[in-house]
């Protein structure tokens, strides 16, 4: 081989090792354009790391997970209680996201108190 075509060969491959870094550090996840598979990994992975110390807001969570895959509302007394529902497990390829599917987390005006099993149960026992 020529000195030319070895030096083309590596600084194109420097500039491929380059590109792709950048791609890595640079590319941010959109939960809503990821396929499903990867979001409930996603959302399995965040919601793991979630502390109840953190001061954590709806905003927040909707920022990082996008939008959740199923919700509900109950205002009590001029408080809103509110549950966004994250897929994080598979339970029937049927194409639907059911509760089952999901990690309930639940929100008193606007505000993260609870998630899990125990926060779809905290939210149906509020008697509106």
């Amino acid at each position: 081989m020529s000195s030319k075509v070895v030096k083309f060969s590596i600084i194109g491959f420097g500039l491929y090792v380059i590109f792709a870094g950048a791609v890595i550090s640079l590319y941010e996840d959109v939960p809503d354009q990821m396929n499903w598979q990867d979001r409930q990994t996603y959302n399995n992975r965040y919601i793991n790391k979630l502390t109840i110390d953190d001061p954590i807001n709806k905003d927040s969570i909707i920022k990082v997970l996008g939008s959740p895959d199923l919700t509900e509302a109950k205002i009590v007394d001029s408080t809103t209680y509110q549950v966004l529902f994250y897929r994080t497990v598979l339970q029937k390829s049927d194409g639907i996201t059911t509760k089952d599917e999901c990690t309930p987390l639940l929100f008193k005006d606007g505000k993260l108190i609870a998630w899990g099993k125990s926060a779809f149960e905290q939210f149906d026992s509020i008697k509106v």
